[in-house]
């Protein structure tokens, strides 16, 4: 059992429950068959993928029927978890690598998450529109605002705002100091008490 998570989340089904504790060995055979995620990372899965993933929670609770773009989930991060956690909302997850999104597939598939598409293509090339882009710091930020701003649709139905929900640490002044006006960053230390979150951020940028 995730404890890591479960101290956090204490209000799940128990099928949520039952998800999240699948994770971890759906992600350990396939990440023995395709590398997805580092393996000195499989020791902290749970913190370093599903609670980082997590966070995003914390500042937002999606309404349903919310759409989601996760641009370069890779292995299906911050996407999948969430998509357990906001199983009323629609997550579209993008990569433009085959084995990648090969294994997002399966591990949905396992999990029986019926709210999750893949989509293998570039982000440049992605034309349609989304309440939210989601990401974990596929590029420093005003590149990844240019790529995907299109993406997504003015308004929204949401306590935020639609725009851009991005998952990136260290120190972003220079690269935040052109939305200044617009962004607002989230210390993800506030809602997780592990060394890990120390310097991690939840940057929301509106559109």
């Amino acid at each position: 059992m995730p404890e890591e998570i479960f101290k956090y989340f204490n209000n799940l089904s128990d099928q949520q429950k039952d998800q999240l504790t699948m994770l971890k060995p759906l992600y350990s055979e396939w990440n023995s068959m395709i590398n997805v995620i580092s393996r000195k990372d499989m020791d902290n899965f749970y913190i370093h993928h599903v609670l980082h993933s997590l966070a995003i929670s914390r500042i937002i609770n999606f309404k349903p029927g919310t759409t989601l773009l996760d641009v370069g989930t890779g292995g299906g991060f911050p996407g999948i978890p969430l998509a357990i956690i906001f199983p009323d909302s629609q997550f579209f997850l993008m990569d433009s690598i085959e084995k990648k999104i090969k294994v997002v597939n399966e591990v949905s598939r396992k999990l029986g998450l019926n709210n999750i598409k893949t989509l293998r293509i570039r982000a440049e090339c992605h034309k349609v529109k989304y309440d939210f882009v989601l990401s974990r710091a596929v590029t420093a930020f005003p590149e990844f605002v240019e790529m995907t701003r299109k993406n997504i649709t003015i308004g929204g139905k949401n306590t935020l705002k639609n725009g851009i929900i991005y998952l990136k640490g260290g120190n972003l002044t220079d690269e935040l100091a052109a939305y200044s006006e617009h962004v607002r960053i989230f210390e993800i230390n506030k809602f997780f008490s592990e060394p890990f979150f120390e310097t991690k951020k939840i940057v929301y940028l509106t559109i």
